[in-house]
């Protein structure tokens, strides 16, 4: 499997798995495709907070994530928030979440104090992987409020 950070000529095959990814079960609902499109032209211009990643095995797309930088007071400095992992159906069960948390925690080492992530509490599978890795169930309730809605 091979890593590497997306690219402008990635467009394409980034909105056909964030596609996938976002009308799956693995996600609380979909998204509209402008938020896809917002976030890759977000991802070419940022590099100083956020990372796109592709995996690809001989060649082939078999998925992506995205990463976020930011400082947490609870953690007492900088955390990397896995925003997003998707792995191509055919791809998974080959490893491929599992090599991909291992690159990002051996890149991170040092620089950053936790790795976090979400998990849909009925994505048994993925769920599983992260706690064989060693991530722990955070207490908390996530609560949102969207600026769009404001008065």
């Amino acid at each position: 499997m091979t890593i590497r950070k997306l690219t402008a000529a990635d467009e394409p095959i980034f909105y056909e798995m964030c596609e996938e990814f976002f009308h799956s079960s693995a996600v609380c609902h979909p998204i509209p495709m402008a938020h896809h499109v917002a976030t890759f032209q977000e991802l070419l211009q940022a590099d100083t907070y956020l990372f796109g990643y592709l995996m690809e095995v001989d060649g082939e797309p078999a998925g992506f994530a995205i990463l976020n930088q930011m400082m947490q007071q609870e953690a007492g400095g900088i955390i990397i928030w896995v925003e997003c992992l998707y792995v191509r159906e055919a791809f998974r069960s080959q490893g491929i979440g599992r090599q991909f948390l291992q690159f990002v925690a051996a890149e991170w080492k040092g620089k950053a104090k936790q790795l976090r992530l979400e998990v849909e509490p009925n994505n048994v599978r993925a769920k599983a992987l992260y706690e064989r890795m060693g991530y722990k169930v955070l207490p908390y309730q996530e609560m949102i409020l969207s600026l769009d809605e404001v008065e």
